[in-house]
């Protein structure tokens, strides 16, 4: 929200208040206290009208500063909050006549008392500063806001705040935290998360669930500002300096992702939305798929699996699947593993409606009615995860179909969530519930996937912070086009700068059928990515459909997969552990190659892989290698760093470069994600220079270390620690 109109105006009837000075300053506990008048306190007088100001300092754990800035401090007290890690942190508190300030860490935080101005500093420098007018109170035509600046450097951009499919970089662009049904193809989002980090060392994480308004250099050029309704308003400064401690810190602070199991990585293969299907459809898929070689992980069936204006009742169409327990057995039997598709509204036509209705488990209106709409389902309901008992409700029917033979659910929706005439169970504050709603969706489903089955794994669209200790994420509606193939790449480079470890997508795009073209190059992509799902909307998406070459492709790159799984779930363990995604933006990796800043048609799956989609018609792909030597994958050629390239490739490649001093964990089984790693396995190393050594983890299927072993080259020898298996240099 903007409240200035150029530098010197305000909007229309807008009346802003700035701390002044600091009053007064005390030590409570950890924190510093201030109180902060808006205008100077020259005599007795001054004191007698506000509005005054209260500031908090305090530290959660090292490097991470916490700032809480309120107006009035009398009102109710009503969730929902963010759940925060419990963490620790003894921070050094100083107070004198010019200056107070807080240390955690290597992070201080300075306020003059005399001008209000509030400097983050690390090392002694600047890392960044809500300047003159930098914090304060709004009165404005739609209510009162609190609203916060912090300053930008030269050359510094601002990443994450969810999974957003607009320009990477988000400086120039004005934010809203409010999640929406939007596609892929707007500035809407299905996961907004009110943190970012920059390329200056530091994050910023808005502790609020609330509507919060982010102008990005869209108000004032040289800060971002961030505002909410209401009286109040909450964020941390996270120091790294780099993005990978930034993020580490960030996921501490709001929770890491549970590790998917190995399985989830290999190929989903769905029903799509609104294609005819039943079992005699499903087994021909399946059977087309094993007799062309086409190795597949995951069935998904979409929503059609239960009756028509009937969801969601968590019964399977009896017309369509008859025997629904026998049908999952012999899936099961070849060796898959089943996902269905829900969602957490309920139709009126379904019998669940009465009740859930009848026992309180839906979203009331004010007057004690159920909140009901036609849109999406016929008078559907909305599941009131704020009760208890609702929640219980719930989870019931999803072990009812774990037991049933179930492996995992896709949560989809979850962002149409009311905010006007609406009362939740708990009191909770609509404003705030609307981007909190998914996060108890998806935790009350990713439980009751553990309870039942001792491991979890969803297939999400909504989210927001902390909703990465509940993965899958995928990115929604796209187009089946080659423009929303790379906006669906920066949604997910985005979010995983927001602190989600594992995302996918809808290989060959979700809107219309994908020109062949299109398929083959987001096949590639999809394989390519920590998870992989063909999936449409109202066309079947298995391969021959296209063409026999696409078929190729798609067999080509799924034993690719396969082969990597080693490497790739160890990156997996690393994500969960550290809080650093699976695919890197370069700039997480090459922070300091000013190169990367901006680049969002590429990444980094790992540490080691780069990968480069091909996204034109006419085969070319322009890239750029950092620097270092690099190695093609498939090939095996060196190329140096530090410029660009550009190549033409065929649709059974595109530019796969291995980094200088990396180790890759192969397996021989290129059949399975979950096989076992350890038959045949090979290490190849690349580009190791003549005495280097370089540790190496191959994780068992639950994460565990089953081999560490450190490879070192020795002239033109090669050896590995404790490993009897082939190794091979590039």
């Amino acid at each position: 929200m903007k409240f200035t109109d150029g530098n010197w105006m305000m909007q229309p009837g807008v009346k802003a208040h700035y701390p002044a000075e600091v009053y007064e300053a005390d030590v409570v506990g950890d924190t510093l206290e201030l109180y902060v008048p808006t205008r100077p306190i020259r005599h007795r007088g001054d004191t007698l009208e506000g509005p005054v100001l209260t500031l908090r300092l305090a530290s959660p754990l090292p490097d991470v500063i916490r700032v809480q800035l309120a107006h009035f401090t009398g009102g109710h007290e009503r969730g929902p909050s963010f759940p925060l890690m419990p963490t620790q942190a003894t921070p050094s508190l100083t107070i004198d006549e010019a200056l107070v300030s807080l240390t955690s860490g290597a992070l201080t935080a300075k306020l003059d008392r005399k001008s209000g101005i509030l400097t983050f500093l690390a090392d002694g420098k600047t890392v960044t500063q809500s300047p003159s007018r930098g914090m304060g109170y709004a009165t404005t035509p739609t209510g009162p806001h609190t609203l916060a600046q912090l300053s930008l450097g030269v050359g510094e951009n601002v990443y994450g705040l969810g999974e957003r499919f607009t320009a990477f970089a988000k400086n120039g662009q004005v934010v809203e935290m409010w999640n929406k049904d939007g596609g892929t193809g707007s500035e809407q989002a299905y996961k907004n998360v009110p943190f970012y980090l920059t390329n200056r060392g530091y994050g910023v994480f808005v502790n609020q669930p609330d509507q919060v308004s982010f102008e990005v250099a869209s108000e004032k050029v040289s800060r971002v500002q961030f505002s909410v309704p209401g009286e109040s308003l909450e964020y941390f400064v996270i120091y790294g300096p780099t993005p990978k401690e930034i993020l580490n810190k960030y996921t501490t602070l709001t929770g890491r992702a549970t590790l998917p199991p190995a399985w989830t990585f290999g190929l989903w293969l769905t029903t799509s939305f609104t294609t005819s299907y039943d079992e005699a459809t499903v087994t021909s898929f399946l059977d087309g798929m094993a007799e062309r070689n086409l190795p597949l992980s995951v069935f998904h069936f979409d929503c059609f699996w239960m009756r028509g204006f009937r969801w969601c009742d968590f019964e399977w169409d009896p017309a369509v699947f008859p025997d629904p327990e026998a049908m999952l057995a012999r899936l099961h039997a070849r060796g898959l593993k089943v996902c269905v598709w829900i969602n957490s509204y309920i139709a009126q036509r379904s019998p669940l409606f009465a009740e859930a209705k009848a026992k309180g488990f839906l979203l009331k209106r004010t007057d004690g009615s159920v909140w009901q709409w036609d849109l999406w389902q016929p008078g559907m309901g909305i599941v009131d995860f704020t009760n208890p008992d609702a929640c219980a409700w719930f989870a019931a029917h999803l072990k009812r179909l774990a037991a049933m033979g179930v492996d995992s659910f896709k949560t989809d929706f979850g962002e149409r969530i009311p905010v006007d005439d609406v009362v939740w169970h708990d009191g909770s504050d609509p404003q705030k519930m609307h981007n909190f709603y998914p996060y108890l969706y998806n935790k009350v489903t990713f439980e009751a996937l553990q309870e039942a089955k001792g491991e979890a794994a969803l297939f999400a669209r909504s989210a927001t912070a902390g909703c990465q200790q509940f993965p899958v994420h995928w990115g929604g509606d796209c187009y089946s086009s080659f423009e929303s193939m790379a906006e669906s790449l920066r949604g997910g480079l985005s979010l995983g700068l927001s602190g989600f470890g594992f995302w996918s997508h809808d290989i060959g795009g979700f809107e219309g059928k994908p020109p062949t073209e299109v398929y083959k190059r987001w096949l590639a992509f999809g394989l390519l990515s920590s998870h992989s799902r063909l999936h449409g909307s109202s066309s079947y998406r298995v391969p021959w459909l296209f063409d026999d070459e696409a078929v190729e492709v798609c067999r080509h790159f799924t034993h690719l997969k396969c082969r990597l799984m080693p490497y790739l779930f160890q990156k997996a363990v690393e994500a969960c552990e550290t809080g650093v995604p699976m695919m890197r933006a370069m700039l997480l990796e090459f922070p300091d190659d000013p190169a990367c800043a901006s680049l969002d048609q590429q990444y980094l799956l790992g540490d080691a892989l780069l990968v480069a989609p091909v996204f034109r018609a006419d085969n070319t792909v322009n890239f750029y290698l950092p620097d270092g030597t690099w190695t093609n994958f498939f090939t095996g050629e060196q190329k140096p760093g530090g410029r660009w390239y550009r190549e033409t490739h065929d649709f059974l490649s595109l530019p796969l470069y291995v980094r200088e001093g990396s180790v890759l964990a192969l397996a021989a089984d290129d059949t399975r994600p979950d096989s076992s790693w350890f038959d045949g396995l090979s290490l190849h190393a690349y580009a190791l220079h003549d005495g280097q050594s370089v540790s190496v983890t191959v994780p068992h299927h639950d994460g565990t270390p089953a081999l560490i072993t450190t490879v070192t080259r020795d002239g033109n020898t090669l050896t590995a620690s404790g490993f009897s298996g082939t190794l091979k240099h590039y």
